[in-house]
């Protein structure tokens, strides 16, 4: 259930992250810029909270699943899988997170007018890119998790 809620503010935060890649690409001057740069900062921070905490979340869930092994005997097997499920979602989750930062930061650097604005169109576009498949890549790790945590609650019943 946790999963799903961060699964959620992470979609959401990708909605905001175009939103202020559509506003970003309407703004004429500097008329319009407070709302691109409030979008940004606003679903910038919502995606790394969502990705953060959706890997604080594996953590825990797999020291549950650590401790529910050695205490009631349950198949040692389970504990790969809570390890699969993180090696296999933080490399793209934490190239989300960096590619958000880096867009939000150097966005700053375009609006000074120390960098060109292609830099930070393009890592927008690698940034919503690198989102969308961290997200679908928790999708699914967050339904195995789930999936596995409800079998060990059987087998503990």
């Amino acid at each position: 259930m946790m999963g799903r809620a961060l699964l959620t503010v992470g979609w959401l935060a990708t909605v905001g992250f175009v939103a202020a890649g559509v506003n970003g690409y309407w703004v004429e001057g500097r008329q319009g810029l407070g709302d691109h740069q409030l979008l940004g900062l606003a679903s910038a921070v919502l995606l790394l909270f969502s990705h953060s905490w959706i890997m604080f979340y594996l953590i825990g869930t797999g020291k549950q699943v650590k401790d529910a092994v050695a205490e009631h005997g349950i198949d040692p097997h389970a504990i790969e899988e809570t390890k699969s499920f993180k090696s296999r979602s933080y490399p793209p989750l934490m190239l989300a997170i960096a590619l958000a930062m880096a867009t939000f930061i150097l966005g700053g650097g375009v609006d000074t007018g120390v960098l060109p604005g292609w830099i930070h169109h393009g890592l927008f576009w690698a940034a919503l890119v690198a989102q969308l498949r961290a997200l679908l890549i928790e999708q699914r790790v967050l339904s195995e998790n789930e999936r596995l945590l409800g079998r060990i609650r059987r087998e503990l019943a």
